[in-house]
């Protein structure tokens, strides 16, 4: 019934699509990991949700004369060229790739008008970085055909670094937690662990579709094996905080200190006045 949505999956690159790498993992193991993982996710949800604060203290804004505009174009036109490849390709069901939906959750940040769920929506995206970073790392376009395609890979990827640097140039509500707090960082990188367990694995399984290798590692996974699943959420545990942490510590120095890309004096100002304090570009 689906079958234009996955049936155009490439089957000549290893470990993409077919019952080989669907039947990598016994059904029942697939079962334990799901329970285990979700229901431990659930517990931590339910903990951290509670601790999570957003200030309502003024934050320092920075005039944007029309960049947000451009920027949500130019995404928002990057992402309708996705699909377009994809129902061309019949490979629709990537677009539920994580990646993917960080490109639209960047794009719904650009468009949204002010407020705590956008605040609370670009700190959780934050800590989803690490997948344009592995997908530089370890690219995977052998089943990109098209030339414009794959050169759409590389861009795509790459704008997903350079919208949350500009959210955090312009400041307000795009503000970012206390360095040491990381209720945000766990309260996210359990939404993405059920994410991948609860919607992705159950798309991928009937499909036979590898969706983010949820259903066999890559080839190049140095945990390749039964337990390369596990691996990969211990691994990421450590990799999306600290990423998360790391990217904010950059955009700090960038735009707060370092001369010729400096923008501001601080990412956060405590004003004493009601009004925020805009300065032009």
């Amino acid at each position: 019934m689906f079958e234009w949505a996955y049936s155009g999956a490439n089957k000549a690159v290893p470990r993409n699509v077919g019952p080989e790498c669907a039947y990598f993992l016994s059904p029942q193991r697939q079962i334990l990991e799901t329970i285990i993982v979700t229901s431990i996710c659930l517990y931590v949800i339910k903990k951290t949700y509670l601790k999570l604060r957003i200030s309502d203290e003024v934050t320092y804004i920075k005039n944007d004369r029309g960049g947000k505009r451009l920027l949500v174009i130019l995404l928002a036109l990057l992402w309708g060229m996705e699909i377009g490849f994809k129902f061309a390709s019949r490979t629709v069901i990537y677009l539920l790739n994580p990646c993917h939906v960080t490109t639209l959750i960047q794009i719904y940040l650009l468009a949204a008008p002010p407020s705590k769920t956008v605040t609370a929506l670009f700190r959780i995206h934050l800590n989803l970085l690490n997948g344009p970073l592995l997908a530089f790392l370890f690219p995977e376009t052998a089943s990109r055909t098209i030339f414009a395609e794959a050169a759409l890979y590389w861009i795509q990827h790459g704008m997903m670094f350079v919208i949350p640097y500009y959210l955090l140039r312009i400041g307000g509500v795009y503000n970012v937690e206390p360095f040491w707090d990381f209720n945000w960082a766990i309260f996210s990188y359990c939404l993405n662990l059920m994410y991948h367990f609860i919607i992705l694995q159950v798309i991928a399984i009937p499909a036979q579709v590898n969706l983010n290798h949820m259903l066999c590692p890559a080839i190049l996974d140095p945990f390749d094996g039964p337990w390369y699943r596990i691996a990969a959420v211990l691994h990421q545990a450590l990799l999306c905080p600290l990423l998360c942490k790391l990217f904010c510590l950059i955009s700090d120095f960038c735009l707060t200190k370092f001369g010729p890309t400096k923008v501001k004096p601080q990412m956060r100002d405590n004003l004493l006045d009601k009004a925020p304090h805009i300065q032009n570009d």
